[in-house]
């Protein structure tokens, strides 16, 4: 059973690095399906693009003024990186799959829909435990994602089950410390109350109550 696991996660790592080592700078244009999120001065643009017969994000800092390229971006893109290395194998958050170049992130694309007052009674009934579960694991790794109050980093996936994502203001801490276990148990109330926002608008009101 181990080493089936292994073989299929040596054949998932493979299969990407060959399909990165395809995707260039000069085809990027060409490639992009959607326009997922312009971003601002000092955020990059989110683009779904398709790359043979695979769907992938970028998070994209090119179109960005070069002071942002050369002082900020590389910051911001290294936090995010550390932060999705450092949550690899949670099934709640889309695997990165490498730097495009100096300016961009590869991610795996999830598809979903944005969470919604209008999903309350429509999603699988797991479905907000999965999501505790989800941001306990997150925690318990060191990293507290501080934006889980937007409808935009929480999605519906196609399963059912919650998907994490942007995790460009997460911060990092180290859980075999008990200074970075007490960090995440002091900010971690930030997704805590994320949580308790979207219990309260996802469970349906029940007539009489």
């Amino acid at each position: 059973m181990t080493s089936g696991a292994n073989a299929e996660s040596d054949a998932g790592v493979s299969s990407a690095n060959s399909l990165l080592s395809s995707l260039q700078r000069e085809s990027l244009d060409a490639s992009v399906k959607q326009v997922l999120h312009r971003g601002g001065w000092g955020n990059p643009d989110v683009l779904l693009i398709e790359h043979g017969a695979e769907q992938l994000v970028v998070k994209d800092f090119a179109p960005r003024a070069l002071w942002v390229k050369r002082l900020l971006a590389p910051f911001l893109l290294r936090r995010e990186a550390r932060a999705y290395h450092r949550l690899a194998g949670v099934p709640a958050v889309p695997r990165l799959l490498g730097q495009l170049d100096a300016d961009a992130l590869i991610l795996e694309y999830r598809p979903g829909t944005l969470l919604s007052r209008a999903l309350a009674g429509k999603l699988r009934p797991e479905f907000l435990e999965e999501l505790e579960a989800a941001i306990e694991e997150m925690h318990r790794r060191g990293v507290v994602h501080l934006d889980l109050r937007h409808r935009s980093n929480i999605l519906a996936g196609e399963d059912g089950r919650p998907v994490l994502i942007d995790f460009a203001s997460a911060l990092r801490f180290d859980p075999t410390k008990a200074w970075g276990r007490a960090a995440v148990a002091a900010i971690g109330w930030v997704d805590r109350r994320a949580l308790a926002k979207w219990r309260r608008k996802l469970t349906p009101v029940v007539a009489g109550d």
